[in-house]
């Protein structure tokens, strides 16, 4: 079975043979032993509670329990842009008329902005290749949903998740070949580099501060603006589906999109249950065709330091769960604890 969980110092090793799979794009996701293990060492202490929450980077990974590989990994940072800049373009429009000549013009432009400084971040999403089936994307990024509806003190009020941008098949990015290269002087993944180990305060040195007019730039670079990798669409889709959406704010890199939401408007806050685990000699009855969930619910236990959650055919009645004695073993959890449950899928009418 597959469980995710909170990472620990035992998962380094495991991390970084991930983190040589991912590609390049994703700056938080870097084959540096260094720096992986520098950012575990701080996630460990999130769940620990020893440092302030704005400091922290809960990183979770997806465990297969039938031969303890790790199968993915995602975060969620708890505020950006406090220790080091954080910059996103912003996409505005500019007006030029002239009554004279009859011309009235619209245009598009990107501004460099800190807007989205101090949010919580979603990021480092990563499901191994050979475990991209079923529902295990869906359990490794909805996970974190149930994490923040269940200690929602920790996070500021607005949630955004930075999309890695479109790249062709060989890698080329056409939005960064398209503009940021002509003030970087350097290939793409090296930029991807630099920023990955925190190297950020040259985007403020070498970026032009007034508004850029989209339309100089080149046909392809336009029309990648705001779309996602091609193996990001389906993380896109379900963060969509839990309440994020895009306002406007890309990459300036890649020109990815960075969706946003209110932690308050999520999914999760709107929809999980707390419930009590009860005897497993309510199994039958609690499965029973009637009541069963037409799709499988997560479920998690309530404790941050060994957050665990799973994916159960159980279905919560009357404050109550029936959980077979194998997945309260995963969920590290007995008879007369509380869980927090939610559906795994949209319900068409969550009030039914």
């Amino acid at each position: 079975m597959l469980v995710v969980r909170a990472i620990t110092a035992n998962d380094l090793d495991a991390l970084y043979v991930m983190a040589t799979q991912v590609g390049s794009g994703m700056t938080t996701l870097k084959p540096d032993m260094k720096m992986m293990g520098d950012r575990l060492a701080i996630a460990v202490a999130s769940f620990a509670e020893t440092i302030p929450p704005e400091k922290r980077d809960y990183m979770f990974v997806m465990e297969d329990t039938s031969n303890g590989r790790i199968a993915g990994v995602c975060a969620i940072k708890g505020a950006v842009g406090l220790t080091e800049p954080f910059y996103n373009y912003r996409i505005g429009t500019l007006v030029h008329s002239s009554r004279e000549l009859d011309v009235f013009t619209r245009m598009d432009t990107l501004y460099l902005s800190n807007d989205l400084t101090g949010s919580t971040e979603l990021c480092s999403l990563f499901l191994a290749p050979d475990y991209r089936t079923g529902n295990n994307g869906k359990l490794l990024s909805k996970s974190r949903f149930l994490f923040i509806a269940q200690f929602p003190h920790l996070f500021t009020e607005k949630l955004i998740a930075e999309m890695r941008g479109y790249q062709e098949e060989s890698g080329r990015s056409p939005f960064y070949e398209g503009l940021g290269r002509h003030f970087f002087k350097m290939d793409f993944d090296h930029v991807d580099d630099l920023t990955a180990v925190g190297k950020k305060s040259f985007i403020a040195e070498l970026m032009p501060r007034q508004p850029l007019y989209v339309a100089y730039l080149p046909e392809d670079a336009q029309q990648v603006i705001g779309k996602v990798h091609t193996s990001t669409a389906p993380a896109r889709r379900l963060l969509e589906q839990e309440g994020l959406y895009f306002e406007g704010y890309v990459d300036i890199f890649d020109a990815g999109p960075v969706l946003q939401a209110r932690v308050s408007e999520l999914r999760a806050m709107r929809e999980s249950t707390l419930a009590e685990i009860g005897p497993t000699t309510d199994w039958d009855s609690a499965c029973a065709p009637e009541s069963a969930p037409a799709e499988p619910m997560l479920v998690s236990n309530t404790t941050l330091k060994d957050f665990r959650m799973i994916l159960s055919q159980s279905v919560p009645v009357n404050g109550a769960i029936a959980l077979p004695e194998a997945e309260q073993q995963l969920l590290h959890c007995h008879t007369g604890d509380t869980v927090r449950t939610l559906s795994l899928n949209l319900r068409k009418n969550p009030h039914v």
